[in-house]
C-alpha cells in the first residue's frame, strides 16, 4: 500500500474511494506475496491496511452515508453497514492474531485470503450502487473534510463501526 491514501485533487470521490478499495486489497496481496521471514516486519503493511480499512469504514458511515438519497438507498445502505460489521469483525480477529502472534503463517494468510473474498464481495456492489451518489450528494466543505481524511487523517479514538 502507498505511503499515502488517495487524495481527491482531480479525482472525484467516487474514484478516489475506488482507488482507496485497490489500494487496500494490494496491501493485504502485499503481504501474502511476502518473503519476510520476520514476522513483524511482515505484518507492519499489513496492520498499515486494516488501519486504511477501518478509516474508509468510518468515512463511509459517518459522513458520506447520512447524505446520500436515503429513500432509494435505503436497503444498499443497510447491507453496507451489515457488511462493515463482518469486514471489522474479521479485522479484529486478524489484529489479535498478529499482536498476540498467536497466528501462524497459514492462518494469516488464510484470514488475509477471507479478507480479501469479503472486500470483494462487499466492494462489487458498493462501487457501483453507492458510489456514483457520493459526488453529487456531499457539498463542497464536507468533499474538503473527508479529502483530507482520506489524505492521511485517522479515525476518532474508540469509533467502532455500526455494526461491529
Amino acid at each position: 500500500m502507498s505511503a499515502h491514501s488517495p487524495e481527491l485533487s482531480d479525482a472525484s470521490l467516487a474514484e478516489a474511494f475506488t482507488r482507496e478499495h485497490h489500494e487496500i486489497d494490494a496491501g493485504i496481496e502485499e503481504y501474502l506475496n511476502s518473503e519476510e521471514n520476520d514476522a513483524a516486519t511482515r505484518a507492519r503493511p499489513l496492520l498499515r491496511v486494516v488501519d486504511a480499512l477501518r478509516r474508509h469504514i468510518y468515512l463511509e458511515e459517518e459522513i458520506v452515508f447520512p447524505y446520500l438519497p436515503q429513500g432509494m438507498l435505503q436497503m444498499p445502505l443497510m447491507v453496507m453497514r451489515r457488511e462493515h460489521g463482518e469486514l471489522w469483525r474479521r479485522m479484529d480477529v486478524l489484529e489479535e492474531s498478529i499482536r498476540s502472534a498467536s497466528g501462524d503463517s497459514a492462518t494469516l494468510g488464510s484470514d488475509c485470503q477471507e479478507l480479501l473474498a469479503l472486500l470483494d464481495n462487499h466492494n462489487s456492489k458498493e462501487e457501483p450502487i453507492i458510489y456514483p451518489h457520493m459526488d453529487q450528494s456531499l457539498g463542497e466543505e464536507d468533499q474538503r473534510r473527508v479529502a483530507g481524511l482520506l489524505a492521511g487523517g485517522s479515525l476518532p479514538e474508540g469509533w467502532v463501526c455500526q455494526d461491529a
